[in-house]
């Protein structure tokens, strides 16, 4: 598996990994629908704790994410690793579990509980859990190790693949949008640096998210996503391609208890 796989498939990990950061009323909402006409989001606030899910994702799913459009908005000057590579995987759906489980706030931080017991309680996905089965989805059981979620800061995730690389992910920003139809809305900014080559490699990625609970029970929740990726400071590219993405995937995702 080469680096330029392994990116490629890692920018959607923190997409089923605080509190809450409202954006502007419905900028989130209006901005899946300008799909791939994107800059940067600048109403997201700084991450703090973990990000908090409504309580009807609480649970295991099955998720099925397929792939459904891609778009390079700067080539053929400016092309992220990877991207060609991708398009072998639209309309391709992969399969993988994922969880979202009760926590409360202590003074040493988050602390899981089995269950839901009140609604003083918050629901957050168990990051470890779900981007080290969405990996292996992907990469093979072979090629991905771990992934370690630091017990203090719950927005740095190390993912650990053969041989002797590592995918370090922290999310830096998000902002979360809710309205009254059972949609929940998510945007999460976050910094990825890879290291096992010859240098690390950086780029800044942001995946925004709109779950949607259903009246029907199967699926029980489906999803529209969309991953940007963003060149960081220090590629040579930086300047030119400004606070446009380089990179744009759109995923539908659909959760089965």
């Amino acid at each position: 598996m080469t680096k330029k796989a392994i990116l490629s498939i890692c920018l959607i990990f923190l997409c089923l990994l605080g509190w809450n950061d409202h954006a502007i009323a419905g900028e989130l909402s209006q901005r899946l629908t300008n799909f791939p006409h994107w800059e940067k989001l600048t109403s997201v606030q700084p991450a703090k704790g973990d990000l908090v899910y409504p309580e009807w994702m609480a649970g295991t799913w099955q998720v099925k994410s397929t792939l459904v459009d891609l778009a390079a908005p700067l080539a053929p000057d400016i092309v992220t690793p990877g991207f060609e590579g991708n398009r072998q995987q639209l309309n391709k759906p992969v399969s993988f579990l994922v969880r979202f489980i009760q926590s409360k706030i202590t003074n040493s931080g988050l602390k899981i509980l089995p269950k839901i017991n009140n609604n003083s309680q918050n629901v957050v996905a168990d990051r470890a859990f779900n981007s080290l089965n969405l990996a292996r989805a992907y990469l093979g059981d072979e090629t991905v190790l771990s992934v370690k979620v630091d017990p203090d800061l719950p927005n740095r995730q190390i993912t650990f693949l053969r041989p002797e690389r590592q995918l370090i992910s922290i999310v830096t920003a998000r902002a979360t949008e809710t309205n009254s139809d059972k949609k929940f809305i998510t945007s999460e900014v976050f910094q990825q640096i890879f290291k096992g080559g010859s240098r690390p490699y950086l780029n800044s990625v942001e995946s925004t998210t709109a779950y949607h609970q259903l009246s029907t029970t199967n699926p029980t929740i489906e999803a529209d996503q969309v991953t940007a990726v963003y060149l960081s400071p220090q590629d040579p590219d930086y300047f030119q391609a400004a606070s446009q993405p380089v990179a744009l995937y759109r995923y539908r995702l659909e959760f089965y208890p």
